[in-house]
């Protein structure tokens, strides 16, 4: 069954870094697409970044310079390198893969990693 792992979440002061990290199992193809969204308490779920297949990046207006996304095709991970964090940044985030299957596209979601960013 296909999972996604995420680690690296936590508590850091407005300013510092975090490293999200996704480890997808061997189910979710190498070099398949990526992304991370975030989420905090009664609001939608926002995409933060995303990778293709060839590298390619897209960013959320409000991490642009900040955050940086890369994959590691080797270890089927990708990565979310959080820089000069703001308490607005706070928030679950989750590691989600869209697979294309005979069936369609399935959608895979991790578990979530809580990152809090106190001011």
């Amino acid at each position: 069954q296909a999972q996604l792992v995420e680690s690296g979440g936590g508590l850091v002061q407005a300013g510092g870094s975090l490293r999200l990290s996704c480890e997808a199992s061997e189910s979710i193809p190498s070099r398949n697409a990526m992304a991370w969204f975030r989420q905090t308490s009664g609001q939608a779920r926002e995409l933060v970044a995303s990778i293709t297949s060839g590298g390619n990046t897209t960013y959320l207006g409000s991490v642009k310079g900040r955050f940086t996304i890369s994959r590691d095709d080797a270890k089927n991970t990708v990565y979310l390198q959080m820089n000069t964090l703001k308490p607005e940044d706070t928030a679950v985030y989750y590691c989600h893969a869209p697979v294309r299957t005979k069936l369609g596209v399935l959608d895979y979601w991790g578990q979530g990693t809580q990152v809090t960013v106190s001011s």
